[in-house]
């Protein structure tokens, strides 16, 4: 069935949109990239009317992904998932994919790289816990563990404990190897690495100002 373009109103909410109007009564909606070609008098068939509204699907589809990528960086599982939420069909879902990907924009290799190296510097983590967080954002056990390849839990660890040994200076040697040991293990590292982390940082508080000084001037 034919039909024909009575109009072409850009919508007042949204002006990137603009409403197609067949044969005296509104039709749908369409992105205005989408609609450029458009022109008043234009006779559509049925056909054309469904690709139409498939790639506005798809052009809407892709904003979507832009700007859910726009707060982050984001794992293509975490893309996937937030177009099916929204109702976005597989095969469209497949399309923005390959595009995100040609553009450089989904790359869980990079990402995983990114979030070691975030966390190792702001937030010392040991690998458990580091694998458990980029698993829940999607990554794939083979690009967790190229990412992880190079990580030292030790000299990780011992970074996370002087951060937290201020807060335990106080307390006897016990009480501090516990605590520091407990804390480094909820961090994701290691018994080996949270015990020698914890003698490293309870030795590192015994060392007086006046020590510490005299070190520095023989090391000069």
């Amino acid at each position: 069935m034919e039909h024909t373009i009575t109009a072409l109103t850009v919508q007042k909410r949204n002006p990137n949109r603009v409403n197609v109007y067949l044969d005296g009564e509104f039709a749908f909606g369409l992105a205005r990239i989408t609609a450029a070609w458009l022109q008043i008098g234009q006779k559509l068939d049925d056909e054309k009317v469904a690709q139409l509204q498939a790639q506005d699907g798809y052009e809407q589809a892709y904003q979507r992904a832009l700007r859910y990528l726009n707060y982050r960086p984001r794992t293509r599982s975490e893309i996937q998932h937030n177009l099916q939420q929204h109702g976005v069909t597989d095969e469209t879902i497949i399309r923005v994919m390959e595009r995100l990907t040609q553009l450089g924009l989904l790359d869980d290799a990079g990402f995983a790289r990114q979030w070691v190296e975030n966390r190792s510097e702001f937030r010392p983590r040991g690998r458990r816990a580091l694998t458990f967080e980029l698993r829940q954002h999607g990554v794939g056990e083979e690009t967790i563990e190229t990412a992880l390849s190079d990580l030292d839990d030790e000299t990780l660890a011992i970074e996370a404990a002087r951060r937290f040994s201020r807060r335990l200076a106080g307390l006897d040697e016990l009480e501090f190897r516990q605590k520091m040991v407990r804390r480094l293990a909820q961090r994701g590292f290691n018994y080996e690495a949270c015990r020698s982390a914890a003698d490293q940082a309870w030795a590192e508080l015994q060392v007086t100002p006046q020590q510490q000084q005299s070190t520095e001037e023989e090391i000069e």
